[in-house]
Parts: structure tokens; C-alpha cells; sequence
């Protein structure tokens, strides 16, 4: 368990014991996670400015999210003052690691786009610039 990580934060459990895949999904699975990965590759955010950018998830959802990465060791939270201050959310560096998973996942997002005739978000919100790293 990481020690920096306050108390009630719980990464979720591998379901299957010793299996990488069950792990990986379990660190970083579900509808939000990667999304969340890839805005904070582009720099530290604040709740709201991560939330504008992930939108339409929840407050709860979204903190819940941000618990589940920092209890695997993927994303710091630094409070910036007395409660109820702002709070910064970042990569650690072990959570960097993740980045070329990420890039490949959007990369292979657009072409599933493309395959489908779908057309990419054109607006700030869309992700399709490539994750830096």
C-alpha cells in the first residue's frame, strides 16, 4: 500500500491474482481512466479544469477516479492551501510510464474513427493531439 496515499484511497483489486492483464485492467480500466491519463499528460490540472476537459463525468465519478490513480501510484494530488483550497493533480513518473499506452490507444482510437466514418472532435475538448512525452 503507498504511504503517501491518505487514508481511504483504495486501489482496486486484481481480480485475478498474478495475472498482468486482470492488473493493468484493474490500475487502469473503465470508461475514464485513460482519458484522465491523457489530459494530465498534457500538464498538472486543477479538479475543475479536469473535469471541463473529461466532461460529462461526474464530481463523485471523477474523484473516485483520482483516488483509484493516486492509490495505484499513477497521479499526485498536491492540495495547494487549507481546505477547501484547490487541488493540483499530475503524473507521478511512474504513472508517465503509461503514456506510450495511452498514445497508442488514441492513435488507434482515430483510425477506428476513420474506419467508421465518424468525425474527430474538432473543438478544445477533443483529444486528438498527440500525448507529449
Amino acid at each position: 500500500m503507498n504511504k503517501k496515499v491518505p487514508a481511504g484511497n483504495h486501489a482496486r483489486p486484481n481480480p485475478l491474482e498474478g495475472c498482468p492483464l486482470a492488473a493493468a485492467f484493474a490500475a487502469i480500466g473503465g470508461k475514464w481512466k485513460l482519458t484522465i491519463l491523457y489530459w494530465l499528460a498534457h500538464g498538472e490540472l486543477h479538479f475543475a479544469g479536469l473535469q471541463h476537459r473529461v466532461t460529462p463525468i461526474s464530481n463523485k465519478v471523477l474523484a473516485e477516479q483520482l483516488r483509484e490513480l493516486e492509490a495505484h501510484g499513477l497521479v499526485d494530488r498536491t492540495p495547494t492551501g487549507s481546505v477547501p483550497a484547490p487541488v493540483i493533480y499530475q503524473l507521478t513518473e511512474y504513472g508517465k510510464t503509461l503514456l506510450p499506452i495511452v498514445e497508442g490507444v488514441r492513435v488507434w482510437g482515430e483510425g477506428h474513427l476513420r474506419r467508421a466514418a465518424a468525425e474527430p472532435r474538432s473543438d478544445s475538448m477533443g483529444c486528438g493531439a498527440a500525448v507529449p512525452g
